[in-house]
């Protein structure tokens, strides 16, 4: 039953995570393809500088929703549902795992979205979504942390990326010592959150690219001068 478990929370979170918000919004207020705009990537910030803070608006709040019922689905339905008792007595998997394998597989959706060609976004906004609502501290400590480092710097990728390496590492910290977990677990969780790091920060590389050649887009940058950037890019 752990097997069907988790083959059920992979389709039904990919599924999910497979439905692009920035693509649809665009799509819906402007007849426009995101993808095909700016850095050409569907995803929040990419929204913001081109169509303005409605879309963006839109686009966070859809983003953030399925994360958040991808996971729910996972932890509260799914996995009760068909192991019943002994999920709750796992020593080998417990909610906080089943919320990562969720996370993952929404993660994996929205970059490599079914219904668009497998073309979406970079999956940040969906997996601070899915850390909301399985471990609220390490949210509350990751995020500042994000903003903290794109105010520093200015690039949200750097941010992104920073925060991406701080996690597992904070997960770890987390687990073990404040929630007083056992090391097996702590682990565990730590692992399931180092793939999605991994996954993460892959999904940069373009950025970390313009990085190194100095034209990446600054937070904040205007509309003109991003397109202007990413044209001399190509």
């Amino acid at each position: 039953m752990l097997i069907i478990a988790l083959l059920i929370t992979a389709v039904e979170s990919y599924l999910l995570g497979s439905c692009n918000s920035s693509i649809i919004v665009v799509k819906l207020l402007k007849h426009e393809d995101i993808r095909e705009h700016g850095s050409k990537n569907a995803g929040l910030t990419n929204t913001l500088r081109c169509y303005g803070k409605t879309a963006a608006l839109i686009t966070l709040i859809g983003d953030l929703a399925k994360g958040v019922i991808a996971s729910i689905i996972a932890v509260y339905l799914v996995f009760p549902m068909l192991l019943g008792e002994s999920y709750s007595d796992s020593r080998f998997i417990d909610s906080y795992a089943v919320g990562y394998i969720s996370g993952f597989f929404a993660i994996l959706g929205h970059i490599f979205p079914l219904y668009y060609g497998f073309k979406g976004g970079k999956g940040v906004l969906v997996a601070s979504s899915i850390l909301l609502v399985i471990d609220p501290v390490s949210f509350c400590i990751v995020i500042p942390f994000f903003a903290v480092v794109v105010a520093v710097t200015k690039y949200v990728s750097v941010g992104s990326i920073a925060a991406a390496c701080f996690y597992p590492i904070l997960t770890f910290l987390v687990h073990y010592f404040h929630y007083d977990l056992s090391l097996g677990l702590s682990l565990l969780h730590t692992g399931l959150t180092v793939l999605t790091s991994i996954l993460l920060i892959y999904m940069h590389h373009e950025n970390i690219k313009r990085l190194k050649n100095g034209t990446e887009n600054k937070f904040g940058a205007k509309k003109k001068d991003a397109v202007a950037e990413n044209s001399n890019d190509k």
